[in-house]
C-alpha cells in the first residue's frame, strides 16, 4: 500500500482523540467560562451552591414542586434539607422514561467539630474534623474561609460566610517551620487529622488574670456580631474552604484554577444545559446531591433517592397509578451521572495507563466503569447504552475521550452511579477531567468544560432510549 494509501485506512480505522479547541468557537467558551467562575465564587459549599441555583431557577420561571400545576407541564425544582436539589422538566404527555443528569454539589473541605473552640499558648484555635479524601499537607499555610449556619437554640438561623469577601479576615492552619520540622527517621513529621487546628484569633479581652482571656474575646465578638453563644455551635454546620478566587490559568488562559471543581463544575453545566435547551426530548430531572466524597450515605445523599417521590405525586395528580407506573419509567429512564475524571498529569505520568487515560483540553471523558481493583464498588454500563453515548456525542460534534482513573491495582474510585443502576436504570459516567483533584485549587480546561455543557446539552434535547 502507498504511503496515502495507510495514511487513509488509519484515519478510518484507528480511535482518534483530537484536541477539543480544534473547531470550538472561543468567544463562546470564554463567556461560558466566566459566567461559570462568577458562579463558583459564590457557591463553594452545598448549601450557597443550592441558594445560588434557585436564585437562577427563580428567574427562568422555574416554581418549587409544591406550588406547581402538576396536571399540566412541569417546570419546578425541589430543594431538600438545603443541600441538594432536583430540578423537574415534565411535559404533559409522559410515555417513557426519563433522562437525568447527576451531580454531586459536596467538595472534600474541613468541617467544624461540634465543641471547636479553644486557647493553647495564648492563641484561639478550633478543632477540626477534615471531609472526604484530602491530601492534609495541601491545607496548611493557605488562607480559609468559614462558611455554614448556626443554629440557636430560639430556632434562629444565622447564616456564616466570613473570609470570601476581600475586606474579611482570612483563617489559617498553620504548618511547622522547616527548622524545627527535622526527626533523623523521617523526612517529616506525620501528619494527623488532630493537627488540623485553624487560628481563629489571640487578642485577650482583658489583662487581668483569667483562664482562656482570648478564646473569652473571640466569643465575645461572635456574640456581639451574630447573638451566638458557645453551645450554639453544637448545632451548627460550618466548613472551612479556600479563600481563593476561581482565576483564569495559563499566559494562554486556557484553564481555570479554582475550589470546587469536583463536582461542581458537572452540576453547573448540567443546570445551564437544561435552562439553555429550546426543547427536551424526554421528561427531564437534573439532580444535585451532597455526601458523595464520603460514600453518598445520609439523606442528603444519592443513596436517598429523594427526587423521585415528587415524580410519583405529578403522576398521581395525572390519575397513573404511581407505583406501577414509575417502575416501568424507572427501567426505560437514562442517567448521566455527571462526574470528574483524572488528566494525566505530565509529571506523574507513571501512575496512569496511557491507552486508557484522560488527556486535559480533549473533551468530556466517557467513563464505562468506574470502582477500584477488580472492579469493586462499580456501575459497568453496559455495551449497548455506551453505544447510544458515543453515538449521541459524535452526531453532536460533541469532543469525548475515555478515561479511567489511573492504572488497575493503583486508582479507583466512585460515583454516585451505582445508586441509579441498582435501581434498573441505564447509567454511566461523564464528566470532565482534572488535574490536581481533590486539592484546594483544582484545574481544568476551558474547552472540557465547554464541550461538557455541549454533550449535557445534546442528552436534555435530543437523547432517546
Amino acid at each position: 500500500m502507498t504511503k496515502k494509501e495507510c495514511e487513509t485506512l488509519k484515519k478510518k480505522l484507528e480511535y482518534s482523540n483530537e484536541n477539543a479547541w480544534k473547531n470550538l468557537k472561543v468567544k463562546l467558551t470564554d463567556k461560558f467560562s466566566k459566567d461559570y467562575m462568577a458562579f463558583m465564587s459564590e457557591g463553594k459549599t452545598e448549601r450557597t451552591f443550592v441558594k445560588k441555583t434557585v436564585e437562577i431557577l427563580n428567574k427562568n420561571g422555574y416554581v418549587p414542586i409544591e406550588k406547581a400545576d402538576l396536571k399540566e407541564e412541569v417546570k419546578a425544582y425541589k430543594v431538600y434539607r438545603s443541600k441538594a436539589i432536583a430540578i423537574y422538566r415534565i411535559p404533559e404527555d409522559i410515555q417513557n422514561g426519563f433522562n437525568v443528569i447527576a451531580s454531586h454539589i459536596d467538595s472534600p473541605r474541613i468541617d467544624m467539630k461540634a465543641r471547636p473552640v479553644y486557647e493553647d499558648s495564648d492563641v484561639v484555635l478550633a478543632k477540626t474534623h477534615y471531609y472526604g479524601g484530602i491530601k492534609k499537607y495541601q491545607w496548611f499555610n493557605i488562607p480559609l474561609a468559614i462558611v455554614g449556619v448556626i443554629l440557636k437554640e430560639n430556632g434562629e438561623t444565622i447564616e456564616i460566610n466570613i473570609g470570601n469577601d476581600p475586606k474579611d479576615p482570612v483563617f489559617v492552619i498553620s504548618d511547622l517551620l522547616p527548622h524545627l520540622d527535622r526527626n533523623p527517621d523521617k523526612k517529616c513529621r506525620d501528619i494527623s487529622g488532630e493537627t488540623l487546628n485553624l487560628i481563629i484569633g489571640s487578642k485577650p479581652i482583658t489583662f487581668e488574670k483569667l483562664d482562656s482571656p482570648a478564646k473569652l474575646n473571640v466569643l465575645r465578638i461572635l456574640n456581639e456580631k451574630y447573638g451566638i453563644v458557645e453551645e450554639d455551635l453544637t448545632s451548627a454546620e460550618l466548613e472551612l474552604v479556600p479563600a481563593f478566587e476561581p482565576r483564569e490559568m495559563g499566559f494562554d488562559r486556557s484553564m481555570i484554577s479554582a475550589y470546587g471543581h469536583d463536582d461542581k463544575i458537572c452540576a453547573y453545566t448540567s443546570l445551564r444545559a437544561l435552562l439553555d435547551a429550546k426543547k427536551i426530548a424526554r421528561p427531564t430531572a437534573i439532580v444535585f446531591f451532597d455526601k458523595e466524597e464520603i460514600g453518598s450515605d445520609g439523606s442528603t445523599g444519592a443513596k436517598n433517592q429523594f427526587w423521585l417521590p415528587p415524580i410519583k405525586k405529578v403522576l398521581s395528580a395525572r390519575g397513573k397509578d404511581a407505583n406501577v407506573f414509575l417502575d416501568d419509567l424507572i427501567e426505560d429512564t437514562a442517567v448521566l451521572s455527571s462526574d470528574v475524571s483524572a488528566a494525566v498529569n505530565p509529571t506523574f505520568k507513571d501512575v496512569q495507563e496511557m491507552n486508557n487515560a484522560a488527556i486535559l483540553g480533549h473533551g468530556i471523558v466517557v467513563t464505562k466503569y468506574t470502582g477500584s481493583y477488580g472492579k469493586a464498588g462499580a456501575n459497568d454500563a453496559d455495551a449497548e447504552f455506551v453505544l447510544k453515548i458515543r453515538k449521541l456525542l459524535n452526531d453532536n460534534k460533541v469532543a469525548w475521550q475515555t478515561g479511567e482513573l489511573g492504572k488497575v491495582d493503583v486508582g479507583g474510585g466512585g460515583t454516585v452511579a451505582k445508586f441509579f443502576a441498582e435501581r434498573g436504570m441505564h447509567v454511566i459516567d461523564t464528566g470532565p477531567a482534572l488535574l490536581g483533584m481533590h486539592s484546594p485549587y483544582e484545574i481544568v480546561s476551558k474547552a472540557d468544560l465547554y464541550h461538557s455543557y455541549l454533550a449535557y446539552k445534546a442528552f436534555v434535547e435530543k437523547f432517546e432510549m
